[in-house]
């Protein structure tokens, strides 16, 4: 489907059929001397089928690729790179920080392994759950195809491509790399998982995500509220309008989760674990309790429980402190 002139928008399945997972939408951008490609899908054979089908539909083979900018390296924008590079001979680009974390995330995985045990164990995850949150990512890294990009971006860089001069936007939290291109003359934002119209992105604090992902997320959004925008194009969902709204929503939806913690706290200190469970979540527009995720929805629930109590200490409206070697939040005054 042609969003705008020149820029289409490609449906990719997701791997398995799940109420909690939403198509990816790449875009597939127009040039004179070959095609751009924004992020590529899962690595599976449905995903392949559908993005040759798509791409046939346009008038595109494989071979018309020149170019693919990942938004961020999380499996279902980043999975079939790898492959999309044997076919085309496409130049890949991703934001440096992520770069870095390829060997971690995808190939040598033992030590992030290690390190996230520490992290849940310390933060009160039970010695019995452990293991099925420590590693429930396992089970997504066969559905990527990695490859180390020959175009490492940083934020900030134009990249002239047909009609269009986009501007490299970087944008962590959602991901530590995660970028966005913006094209100031069309006032099209292609926002990747930064901005969706409904979905809350997941926001968490884990051994990749630096020291505060939910301070650079919300920074993140102050610099994109910044930009003229008529037009998002989000990697998940729809194409939407009205940024400046749907980032007062994102902001409103961190202030309630805030004070959803603190209002946990009040009844006495409580690892990040036990905050999980006390807080309903929201996955990709449903609401569930801690006990309905998926193991590796409970990771991020702990995960995101952390990113939003890091700035919560910072202001003193929480604080830590240790029980039986784990981690635990109160707040001021209430231990």
């Amino acid at each position: 489907m042609e969003i705008v002139p020149g820029i289409h928008q490609l449906k990719l399945p997701v791997p398995v059929p799940s109420a909690q997972l939403a198509d990816v939408n790449a875009y597939l951008i127009e040039g004179e001397k070959g095609w751009l490609l924004v992020d590529t899908g899962w690595n599976t054979r449905q995903t392949f089928a559908a993005l040759e089908k798509q791409l046939a539909e346009i008038g595109v083979g494989f071979e018309d690729i020149s170019h693919i900018i990942i938004t961020h390296f999380h499996p279902d924008h980043y999975g079939l790179a790898g492959k999309l590079k044997e076919l085309s001979g496409a130049k890949i680009a991703l934001h440096q920080v992520e770069r870095d974390f390829i060997r971690s995330r995808y190939i040598s995985m033992d030590s992030l392994l290690a390190e996230t045990a520490d992290l849940l164990r310390f933060h009160g995850v039970p010695d019995e759950e452990l293991p099925h949150l420590q590693k429930a990512s396992l089970e997504v890294v066969k559905y990527v195809s990695p490859i180390s990009p020959e175009i490492t971006l940083h934020g900030g860089e134009r990249i002239p491509h047909g009609a269009f001069n986009f501007e490299v936007v970087w944008t962590p939290g959602h991901s530590p790399g995660h970028v966005c291109l913006y094209e100031p003359k069309q006032k099209v934002l292609l926002s990747g998982d930064h901005l969706l119209p409904t979905i809350f992105p997941n926001v968490g604090l884990h051994p990749q995500s630096g020291e505060n992902p939910l301070g650079d997320y919300l920074h993140s959004l102050q610099v994109v509220e910044q930009l003229e925008v008529d037009l998002v194009l989000p990697a998940h969902e729809h194409v939407f309008t009205g940024l400046k709204q749907r980032i007062k929503e994102l902001y409103r939806h961190h202030e309630d989760r805030k004070a959803a913690i603190i209002n946990v706290l009040r009844e006495g200190a409580r690892t990040a674990y036990e905050v999980s469970f006390k807080i309903p979540w929201i996955i990709n527009g449903v609401t569930m309790s801690f006990e309905e995720l998926p193991a590796l929805d409970k990771r991020l629930a702990v995960m995101s429980a952390l990113a939003h109590l890091k700035p919560l200490c910072d202001e003193g409206e929480a604080e830590r402190s240790s029980r039986d070697g784990t981690v635990v939040y109160s707040v001021p005054g209430s231990r």
